[in-house]
């Protein structure tokens, strides 16, 4: 019995420990991504603080123009992103210039990308058509997504050295430059927003919010560009000195063979939610002023799980390249069940504090009628938000990018955004009134992201074990 009580003692203080190098890991890597994905949502935040107080048109205008506007970055984005598992694994074995050879394709597609989105932007007909926006609001959106043409260059180049620095756990590089353009947004977006009389500049309101995104971007952009010529870390990688090496075929395949999946993945996650805007503007003004403003929120409190995932997917990424698959499986598995116990304990603290956080965005008593009963499926929403978004990183640490597709698929666009169609709207005839309009969105969004963190962590478990058991098959 003493024996045994031993052995339990010894295993429990081995698990321990084991936790606990896992945290010391992960936390230096995820806390510098979550202030730096904080201050990128802050541009949203702030713009939508701001418009809010120049009218519900302009607050309208905004939703829809930042889901056409998201439709198209995070897609793109996300085919870029396929740069940070690549340049991880290198890294991780200790190949830094082919690395930084990789860097160097990315950015080829990173211009082929932005010429595609910004065009698709200028011509916001469809997005328009789908949201069946007034003609007020739908001259806001042009102006505002006009702006945003010219910020997604920026954009997508900011991206691959975002990718590429968390790749090689350098999130802190990140962090400061995506403080900076918060720094410059905050001024630029009140002056723009509401305009100074005393320089003759006019009040533009939701434009203006996109002009100064669009400011802020190729800043940010540009100190990055200077940072990697004068920083003597990134001189192992070779990333400048040389011009910038020409396309090469089978690189660019192979980086769009894990991105275009991961961007597929991305798009469908993104779309479910930019979607459920366009169909609540049909809705009216204020159903989709209140479901912006829990948007925000959602995105505000995702943030979290978003720098755990970065990090424990770089980790994972980078021990798979020094060929130990043993602690890539740990990290991956304490990054998952660290995400999602974080975010019960943040989702349950903004129901309680629900009253008062709402009262931040907005004073219009109707359109915080129409927030309030969004926030009763947050805490749900959260917890699952974070199980999916740290196992398809883990998956995408293995280069596994087409599964999720198809769980997402199902999950976000079949659930999600079908089923919230047929709630809000009542297709069937027989929605109860408490589940028609935008309450019904959220109810059928909450229940795909279930479905879609369950089925993904399971998978992402199921695969582990597999390589694990494969492994331990192998002849020595």
């Amino acid at each position: 019995m003493t024996r045994q009580a031993g052995t339990t003692a010894s295993a429990r203080a081995a698990r321990t420990a084991r936790w606990a190098d896992s945290l010391r890991r992960i936390v230096p890597l995820a806390w510098p991504v979550f202030i730096g994905q904080v201050s990128v949502l802050a541009f949203a935040t702030i713009d939508t603080l701001l418009v809010a107080r120049a009218g519900a048109n302009d607050l309208a205008a905004l939703a829809v123009g930042s889901a056409a506007y998201i439709t198209v970055f995070i897609g793109f984005m996300g085919v870029l992103m396929a740069l940070a598992p690549i340049v991880g694994q290198l890294h991780g074995a200790g190949r830094d210039a082919e690395a930084g050879h990789e860097v160097h394709q990315a950015l080829w597609i990173a211009f082929a990308l932005a010429l595609l989105g910004s065009t698709l932007l200028v011509f916001p007909a469809p997005f328009l058509a789908l949201a069946q926006a007034s003609p007020e609001v739908g001259e806001k959106v042009r102006g505002y997504l006009l702006a945003l043409a010219f910020s997604l260059p920026a954009s997508l180049l900011f991206t691959v050295y975002r990718a590429f620095n968390t790749a090689v756990s350098r999130p802190k590089a990140v962090m400061v430059l995506q403080l900076g353009g918060l720094a410059l947004k905050v001024p630029l977006s009140t002056a723009l927003v509401f305009g100074v009389p005393s320089i003759g500049l006019p009040a533009l309101g939701v434009t203006g919010c996109g002009i100064a995104t669009a400011l802020a971007m190729w800043a940010q952009a540009l100190a990055a560009f200077m940072l990697v010529r004068r920083d003597p870390y990134y001189q192992r990688f070779a990333l400048t000195g040389h011009g910038l090496h020409r396309p090469e075929r089978a690189r660019l395949l192979a980086m769009l063979r894990l991105g275009v999946p991961m961007g597929a993945a991305i798009l469908v996650e993104v779309t479910g939610f930019a979607f459920m805007a366009i169909f609540i503007a049909r809705l009216g003004t204020t159903p989709v002023a209140g479901h912006q403003i829990v948007v925000n929120m959602v995105s505000l409190l995702f943030m979290m799980p978003l720098a755990l995932a970065n990090a424990t997917g770089t980790l994972v990424a980078q021990r798979i390249g020094a060929g130990d698959h043993a602690d890539a499986r740990r990290l991956g598995w304490h990054g998952l069940a660290l995400g999602c116990a974080i975010a019960a304990v943040m989702g349950a603290a903004v129901y309680v504090l629900r009253a008062p956080v709402l009262g931040l965005y907005s004073q219009d008593a109707a359109v915080l009628a129409a927030a309030l009963p969004l926030v009763a499926w947050l805490a749900v929403f959260h917890v699952a938000d974070a199980a999916q978004t740290i196992a398809a990183f883990v998956l995408r640490a293995y280069k596994i990018a087409t599964v999720p597709v198809l769980i997402y698929v199902a999950a976000l666009w079949g659930v999600g955004l079908g089923g919230g169609y047929q709630l809000a709207f009542n297709v069937s005839g027989q929605v109860p009134v408490a589940l028609q309009g935008a309450p019904g969105y959220w109810v059928a969004a909450t229940a795909g992201l279930v479905v879609a963190g369950v089925a993904l962590s399971a998978f992402m478990l199921w695969m582990m074990r597999q390589q694990r058991d494969a492994q331990q098959a192998a002849p020595a």
